[in-house]
């Protein structure tokens, strides 16, 4: 079975190196204002709307990037996760792949159809802060429960 486009399964080792560590430091950096004192740095921004102060576009800014190198971990790591080869990868897992990716997207779509109706304002921009990383979440579990629950089945079989 040919999947050109997933990553070797070694990267699926370094996924979870990085997204266990990312998911945490998340959480800690959302409900904790978490973030490292040296990482304040000048960076480059295309556009960025100050509340208080002026608007940069195409300038530097200075910001701790704590947050970025965070969220970037994370879509890293899942993506490794989400995306590398099993060791044994045959017709089954590929079509549970597929469908996994399927509902994923569909069941966050659900939930942000439901955020749109009653989300409002700032409440809303978290949704949104969330949903970047929700299609790789749902995706994750769906298809990591499948997996395991057919595993189990075959157990029980023999």
């Amino acid at each position: 079975m040919k999947t050109k486009l997933l990553f070797p399964n070694r990267f699926k080792r370094i996924g979870w190196i990085l997204l266990v560590p990312s998911t945490i430091l998340g959480v800690l950096c959302i409900f904790n204002d978490f973030s490292f004192d040296f990482l304040d740095v000048k960076v480059f921004a295309i556009f960025s709307d100050d509340f208080l102060g002026p608007d940069t576009v195409f300038g530097l800014q200075k910001n701790n990037i704590t947050d970025e190198i965070v969220g970037i971990l994370f879509i890293i790591g899942a993506l490794f996760v989400a995306f590398s080869k099993q060791k044994t990868e045959d017709e089954f897992i590929a079509k549970t792949r597929w469908e996994s990716l399927v509902w994923a997207t569909y069941f966050n779509y659900l939930i942000l159809i439901f955020c749109f109706i009653f989300f409002y304002n700032t409440g809303f921009l978290w949704v949104m802060i969330f949903n970047m990383f929700t299609v790789l979440i749902f995706f994750i579990i769906r298809f990591y429960f499948i997996l395991c629950m057919s595993k189990k089945s075959l157990s029980h079989e023999k």
